[in-house]
C-alpha cells in the first residue's frame, strides 16, 4: 500500500499516514510559469496498491486537475489499484440541470477520475447521495456522522448542550437531522425558507418546538455561511437558548468567517475535510475535528478487502 498526496490538505494527508503507520511516498509537484501542473513521484509504486489523497477545494480548478494528473501518472507508473482519496469532493451541489442549458458538472468531473485510471473513489458527506451513481468505479461514502455524535455526546455529558432539538436548515437535509435525533432519542426541527420574489429578503419559519431549547443544526457543508447565520437568528427569534452547527466541510468562501462572527451562531464545528483558512482558525467560534482516522481505517479495509459499513453501524 503507498499513500500519495496532494498540495490540497498536506496535513491531513500526514495525518492519515501516520495513523497508517505508512509514510507518504515523496513526489515532486509543481507548476511551470505558465500554470501547467507537472508531477513525478520520487518512489516505486509498480505493482503497489495506490491511495491518492486529495480535496478538490480551493483553488478548486487547480486541484481538480492536480489530482486527474497524479491518478495518470500512478496509471502510467504501472500501480495494481488507484483509489482516489478525496475528503471533500468539489463541484458536487452541480448534480442536476438546476435550469435551461446548464451542465450537470459532477457527472463530468466523475467521467474525469474515472477517464484518468481511477479504479475506486473513497470521499465523505457527498452533497447528494446520487453522485454515486454518476460513477462506473467503486464509490466509497464516508459520513462524519460518528465524529459529530462523539462530539455531541460529549457535550452533553458535560451539561453543555440541554434540552436539545436536532435543526435542519431546509426541507433537503431532514433525513439527516432525523438519524441525529433517532440516535439520541430527540426531536427535530426544520428551517423553511422561501423568497417571496426576486430581490426581496427570505422569509424563514420553524417547524417544530425550539423555544428554550439548544439547537443542533446539521448540514453537510457551510459555503458563505450566509443562510446558517440567517438560520441561527430565527431560530433565536423562536426562543432557542442557544445554537450551534455541526458541517462536515468548511468551505467558508468570501466574507464567510465575518458572518458567522456577525451572526447569533453561538459555535461552528467543522472537520478538516478543507484545511481552515487563517481567520478561521483564530476565530472562537469555529472548532475543528479530525477524520484522519476515519479516513485511515478506511484506507486500511479497502487494502485489506474488508468492509466498511461496519464503521457506522449504529
Amino acid at each position: 500500500m503507498k499513500i500519495i498526496a496532494g498540495n490540497s490538505n498536506l496535513p491531513l494527508a500526514e495525518e492519515v499516514a501516520a495513523h497508517c503507520f505508512a509514510s507518504l511516498v515523496p513526489s515532486e509537484i509543481k507548476a511551470f510559469a505558465d500554470g501547467e501542473t507537472s508531477v513525478e513521484f520520487l518512489e516505486n509504486i509498480r505493482g503497489e496498491d495506490v491511495f491518492i489523497i486529495q480535496s478538490t477545494s480551493t483553488p478548486v480548478n487547480d486541484n481538480l486537475l492536480e489530482l486527474l494528473i497524479m491518478i495518470d501518472a500512478a496509471k502510467r507508473s504501472s500501480a495494481t489499484r488507484i483509489t482516489a482519496v478525496m475528503p471533500y469532493f468539489g463541484y458536487a451541489r452541480q448534480d442536476r440541470k438546476s435550469a435551461s442549458r446548464t451542465p450537470i458538472t459532477a457527472k463530468l468531473v466523475s467521467n474525469l477520475i474515472t477517464k484518468a485510471g481511477a479504479d475506486r473513489v473513497l470521499t465523505m458527506d457527498l452533497h447528494a447521495g446520487q453522485i454515486q451513481g454518476f460513477f462506473d468505479i467503486p464509490v466509497d461514502d464516508l459520513t462524519s456522522r460518528v465524529a459529530f455524535a462523539k462530539d455531541i455526546k460529549r457535550k452533553l455529558g458535560k451539561k453543555v448542550y440541554q434540552n436539545t432539538v436536532f435543526v435542519s436548515p431546509d426541507a433537503g437535509g431532514t433525513p439527516r437531522a432525523r438519524r441525529f435525533a433517532d440516535m439520541f432519542n430527540e426531536d427535530i426541527a426544520i428551517v423553511d425558507k422561501r423568497r417571496p420574489k426576486a430581490g426581496e429578503s427570505e422569509v424563514m419559519n420553524i417547524i417544530g418546538d425550539v423555544n428554550g431549547r439548544t439547537c443542533v443544526i446539521i448540514d453537510d457543508l457551510v459555503d458563505t455561511a450566509g443562510t446558517l447565520g440567517n438560520a441561527a437568528g430565527a431560530l433565536k427569534d423562536f426562543g432557542a437558548k442557544k445554537v450551534v452547527a455541526y458541517c462536515t466541510h468548511a468551505v467558508l468562501s468570501g466574507n464567510a468567517v465575518k458572518n458567522i462572527e456577525n451572526s447569533m451562531l453561538d459555535e461552528l464545528v467543522v472537520t478538516d475535510t478543507i484545511p481552515l483558512r487563517s481567520e478561521a482558525k483564530t476565530s472562537d467560534r469555529i472548532r475543528q475535528l479530525s477524520v484522519a482516522g476515519m479516513l485511515a481505517e478506511s484506507i486500511r479495509r479497502i487494502a485489506e478487502g474488508e468492509s466498511l459499513s461496519s464503521m457506522f453501524l449504529d
